[in-house]
Formats: C-alpha cells, sequence, structure tokens
C-alpha cells in the first residue's frame, strides 16, 4: 500500500533513508523549512538552504521513485530578531516559482513570544499576497494548546483583514490529543507527527483516530535531526492494521487525506516528474 509522509525533514536524512521509505511504500513528500540544528547567521545561508530544498533534495528523491515537495519560510526558532527574519522572508519570492514549492511553511509559534508573532503575520501576509498553502508549526511541550490558540486567533485576525487566507488550505501541525479537537473545529486540517518519545507515538495517533475520526487529518514522520522514524507512517499503519481497521482507512488518513490536502497547490504530485 502506497503512502505519503506530507512532513519529513530529509536534509536531516541519509540517501539510505530514501530508499527504506521507498521500499515500504512511500510515493511523495513534502518538506518543509525547518531549524537546522543550529542558528544560521546569515540571509545567505537560508538562500543556499532553499536552494537545497527546491533542487538538491527532489534530485536525490527521485532517485528512488519519491516524487519531492517544499515550503519555504524561516522557522519559529529563528524568529526572535524580526529584522534578520524579515531578510530571510525578502528572499523567499526568489524560490517561490519553482515547481516543487507548495507554499509557506513551517511557520508559526516556538516559545510563543511577540517577535514569533509579529514573523508569523508577515508569513501570512506574503502567504495572502502569493495565494499560497501554509503549513503550521505548534509550540512543543507545555505551551502547546496556548500556542496552538494564539496561531489560530493570529490567523482568524488575518482572513478577518479581507487576507485571501482559507482554513482549508491550511494546516497545523503536531496536534495532540489536547489541540487536534480544536483545530479540526476550526476548519483547519490537522496533522500528527510520531516520534518515538515526544509529540505522538503511532499508539497515541491511532488513539486519536479512533477517537476524533479520520477527516481532515493526516500522521507524517518529522524525521528531523533528533530522535526520528522516517518510516514512522508505515508503522502507524501496522499498529492501525493490528487494530482491525479497514484497509481504507488505514489509505484514507495516510495517502488520501495528505494527496487531497496537497493537491489544492496544484503542484502536487504522486509520480516523480521528468526533469529537463
Amino acid at each position: 500500500m502506497n503512502y505519503i509522509d506530507p512532513h519529513v525533514h530529509m536534509v536531516s536524512r541519509t540517501t539510505d533513508d530514501y530508499e527504506r521509505m521507498a521500499l515500504a511504500g512511500c510515493v511523495a513528500i513534502t518538506e518543509p523549512a525547518f531549524w537546522a540544528g543550529f542558528d544560521r547567521s546569515s540571509p545567505q545561508g537560508f538562500f543556499d538552504y532553499f536552494s537545497v530544498l527546491t533542487d538538491t533534495e527532489p534530485k536525490r528523491a527521485a532517485q528512488y521513485g519519491i516524487a519531492h515537495h517544499t515550503w519555504l519560510c524561516i522557522n519559529p526558532k529563528e524568529a526572535e530578531d524580526p529584522g534578520f527574519a524579515r531578510e530571510v522572508i525578502d528572499i523567499i519570492p526568489e524560490f517561490l516559482d519553482r515547481p516543487n514549492v507548495l507554499g509557506i511553511g513551517e511557520i508559526g509559534l516556538n516559545k510563543n513570544s511577540r517577535n514569533e508573532l509579529e514573523i508569523l503575520e508577515a508569513h501570512l501576509e506574503l502567504a495572502a499576497q502569493r495565494d499560497l498553502m501554509v503549513l503550521v508549526h505548534t509550540p512543543h511541550l507545555e505551551d502547546k494548546l496556548k500556542g496552538t490558540r494564539m496561531i489560530m486567533r493570529t490567523i482568524a485576525a488575518a482572513i478577518r483583514n479581507q487576507s485571501r487566507l482559507d482554513p482549508g488550505r491550511i494546516l497545523i501541525d503536531h496536534v495532540e490529543e489536547h489541540t487536534v479537537r480544536e483545530v479540526l473545529d476550526g476548519g483547519f486540517w490537522a496533522g500528527m507527527t510520531l516520534y518515538p518519545d515526544t509529540k505522538c507515538t503511532p499508539q497515541r495517533a491511532a488513539d486519536i483516530f479512533e477517537m476524533h475520526g479520520t477527516e481532515r487529518i493526516w500522521i507524517n514522520s518529522a524525521g528531523d535531526w533528533g530522535p526520528s522514524d522516517p518510516l514512522a507512517v508505515p508503522k502507524c499503519r501496522e499498529e492501525m492494521r493490528r487494530r482491525g481497521h479497514l484497509a481504507e482507512t488505514i489509505r484514507k488518513v495516510s495517502f488520501e487525506n495528505p494527496r487531497e490536502f496537497l493537491s489544492q497547490s496544484g503542484r502536487f504530485r504522486t509520480e516523480v516528474q521528468p526533469t529537463r
């Protein structure tokens, strides 16, 4: 059964991971811009990073039959200096016409600070100007509920200002048991990130499906620099199979749902496009 991993940071993975994912049935991924494990010292560092996301990684993924897509932003972890962050945002339009760019992300909050909110608003303004989809990062640990509510209020304010933003084209990621219902009730899509220790395990994700249903929700691995598993999505599918979920239900949350949301960009593909 094929699957999509709609949030995985392959710049932090080896080529062997692409092979393992392909063998497990992965046909497409999306890779949001994120914190590189250290704070970058110049906007030029982001220019190089965006070049990797729009050129190097698609080629690396294509070797294993995986269609690679990306989202661009300055992650909230590096948004505490608004002047620096705005310099990075000014670079993003140079890359928005690249064929694998789906939208702006992963934007949001990390410490729920005033500066992070300012840069979140700036990203939303760019997304509205270019009629782009948005992928949102919610904070970790004890500030997740507060930060999620702050993010949704900020988006609601942007929409009230005659923005072109649409909750149905915004994915709020890293939801957990205490945030998923509010995200779905707000009309957004919800993403569950499957980590070995934090966020959602495959078992917890299966519980959430059983409690809240399978509409407008997906699972992803993140697969970043820390403890993470690029095969978390197929492992969650196996957990659902063990519990007796129908194959159609498993396919819905691991393939059909991400395809439905991501296809709104007009650029999303589940097959590798030929290079010229």
